[in-house]
């Protein structure tokens, strides 16, 4: 699993010119399966986005999670982080989770996130969106369940 999250004050998203998931102060998580992931995965990724210290404490150090300031989500589906650009100037996309698989995974990460506690509003997996977001910080981070 792959995942790009970012510490938000604000993130929506839209379908069709409709908001479909919007949250205030919390992380927006873009998310993507890859050829082989397993429940295993999903279950990693999400204990460790939810345990993350990101948040600043009162003295204004990253120290605390999303559980931590009882921030929210917003998990939006991103095949595109499997691209593949070392070849070329167009990019790959093999490596990412067929879309059966990767929409299961997706799914399964919303119900992980919310047995953390964690309140989670979603994109719509497949779907041509539109983002919009206020990056705190700006914070992002990269995670990949195959280099930890």
């Amino acid at each position: 699993m792959r995942a790009l999250i970012q510490r938000v004050t604000k993130a929506s998203v839209q379908v069709d010119s409709q908001v479909v998931g919007q949250i205030d102060q919390g992380l927006l998580i873009l998310l993507c399966a890859m050829a082989g992931d397993t429940e295993t995965e999903v279950e990693k990724l999400a204990s460790k986005v939810t345990k993350l210290r990101i948040f600043m404490d009162e003295n204004g150090k990253m120290n605390r999670s999303i559980i931590d300031i009882a921030g929210a989500a917003l998990v939006v589906s991103q095949f595109t982080l499997a691209a593949d650009t070392s070849r070329g100037n167009r990019p790959g996309f093999s490596h990412a989770a067929n879309p059966d698989d990767g929409r299961k995974l997706y799914e399964y990460f919303i119900v992980e996130m919310q047995n953390s506690g964690t309140s989670v509003e979603t994109g719509e997996f497949g779907a041509d969106m539109r983002v919009s977001l206020i990056n705190d910080g700006p914070a992002t981070f990269w995670m990949d369940t195959s280099q930890s």
